[in-house]
C-alpha cells in the first residue's frame, strides 16, 4: 500500500431535513389544527483513531468527505430521522490543519480517539410550533439549515517512542530490521527507505518499545532539502533519539560532522528535539576500516560530551547494550532545570 503522510480533504456535516407544513384531517375533528413534524439533523463528519492503519491513502483519494443529511418532517406529527454520521478511520498520529489559517485543529493521538471535524445543520421545525391563539393555522416551517462546511490539511506524524535517525547509507534500515520484524528495503545505494517504517523492540521478557526508521536527510532538511521536513515532522513526537553514524570514505563524509550537521538541522526545525535524550552509535562495526577508526572518532565525540558505542546490526555486537540504554532513556523521568 502506498505511504501518504499528508493530503488535503473538505468535509461537509450533512444538510438537516425541512419542516413539514400539515394538518389534521381526521373524521369528527374539523378544526384538527397544524401537524407538520420538524426535520432530523444531518450527520457529522467524525475521525476515528484506528492503530491498524498507517496511511491517509483513502482519504486522499476521497478528497470529500460528506455526511447523510436529514429527513424531512411529515405529517401526522412525524419528525424526520436523523442523517447518519460519517465515520472516518485515520491513522493514530494524524493532525488536522484549517487550510486558510493554519491552525492546528485536532489531533488523532490515541487508537479509538473521535473528533467531530463537520457537524450536521439542525433541522427545520414543522408548523406544530408556530401555532398560537392569534394563529391556529399556521401555513409556514423552516428550512434545514447546512451542515459545517471546511477544508482540512492532514499530517499524519507517526507515534513511536525511539526516531532512528541518521544519514542515508549508515545502516538504519539493517539495524531495524535485526531488532524487530519490520522490512524495510536494504540496498548499498542512499535514499532507500523513503518512508517511515515502525518496528516493536522487545527488551527483556516483558517490556518493548516502538522504534520508528525515519527516511534519511540532508543538510538544509529544516527548510525542505531533500526529504525536508517530511523527514523532520515524524521525529516530533518520540520520546528519545538513536543517532547512527559511521565511516564512509567513499562520499567523502566523516561521522563527526555527519552528527554535527543532523543536530543543527534537528535545532532549527525543534529546539526541543535536539535536547531529546539520544543514544549515538558507530555502525557496521564488522567492516574491518571501521572498527579501527572507531577509538579515534570516539574521542572526538568525547570531546562534545556525547558517549559514542560501537556495534553491528549485522552480527549483533553491541545491539543488546544500545537497546537497553535506549529503554534507560525512555524510563528515567527527565531531570528537571535548576531552581525547580
Amino acid at each position: 500500500m502506498k505511504f501518504v503522510d499528508s493530503c488535503e480533504v473538505k468535509v461537509i456535516g450533512g444538510t438537516g431535513g425541512n419542516g413539514c407544513i400539515a394538518f389534521r384531517r381526521e373524521k369528527y375533528v374539523p378544526f384538527g389544527g397544524p401537524a407538520g413534524g420538524d426535520g432530523g439533523r444531518g450527520g457529522n463528519v467524525v475521525f476515528v483513531g484506528d492503530s491498524g492503519r498507517t496511511t491517509l491513502l483513502d482519504v486522499a483519494l476521497t478528497r470529500t468527505l460528506v455526511a447523510d443529511s436529514g429527513e424531512h418532517g411529515r405529517g401526522k406529527d412525524q419528525y424526520g430521522k436523523g442523517g447518519s454520521d460519517r465515520v472516518v478511520r485515520l491513522p493514530v498520529g494524524t493532525q488536522g490543519f484549517d487550510t486558510e489559517t493554519n491552525e492546528l485543529l485536532f489531533d488523532v493521538d490515541a487508537n479509538g480517539k473521535e473528533v467531530v471535524v463537520a457537524r450536521g445543520g439542525r433541522g427545520g421545525r414543522g408548523n406544530i410550533h408556530f401555532a398560537s391563539p392569534v394563529e391556529r393555522a399556521p401555513r409556514r416551517a423552516e428550512p434545514g439549515e447546512a451542515g459545517e462546511e471546511r477544508t482540512l490539511r492532514l499530517e499524519l506524524k507517526v507515534m513511536a517512542d525511539v526516531g532512528l535517525l541518521g544519514f542515508p547509507n549508515v545502516g538504519k534500515s539493517t539495524f531495524i530490521r535485526a531488532v524487530s520484524r519490520a522490512r524495510p528495503k536494504v540496498a548499498d545505494y542512499p535514499f532507500t527507505t523513503l518512508v517511515p517504517h515502525l518496528g516493536v523492540v522487545a527488551v527483556g521478557e516483558d517490556s518493548n518499545f516502538v522504534l520508528a526508521d525515519i527516511p534519511g536527510l540532508l543538510p538544509g532538511a529544516a527548510e525542505g532539502v531533500g526529504l525536508g521536513t517530511r523527514f523532520l515532522k515524524h521525529v516530533e513526537r518520540t520520546r528519545a533519539l538513536l543517532h547512527l553514524v559511521t565511516l564512509d570514505p567513499s562520499e567523502g563524509r566523516d561521522p563527526v560532522a555527519d552528527f554535527d550537521a543532523l543536530m543543527f538541522e534537528l535545532g532549527k526545525f525543534d529546539p526541543a528535539l535536539a535536547a531529546r535524550p539520544q543514544v549515538v552509535a558507530m555502525s557496521k562495526a564488522d567492516l574491518p576500516d571501521v572498527r579501527e577508526a572507531w577509538a579515534a572518532v570516539r574521542g572526538r565525540f568525547a570531546e562534545r560530551g556525547v558517549d559514542l558505542r560501537l556495534l553491528s546490526a549485522a552480527t549483533g555486537e553491541g545491539v543488546p547494550e544500545t537497546l537497553n540504554l535506549l529503554w534507560l532513556a525512555l524510563t528515567t523521568p527527565p531531570v528537571p532545570p535548576d531552581g525547580e
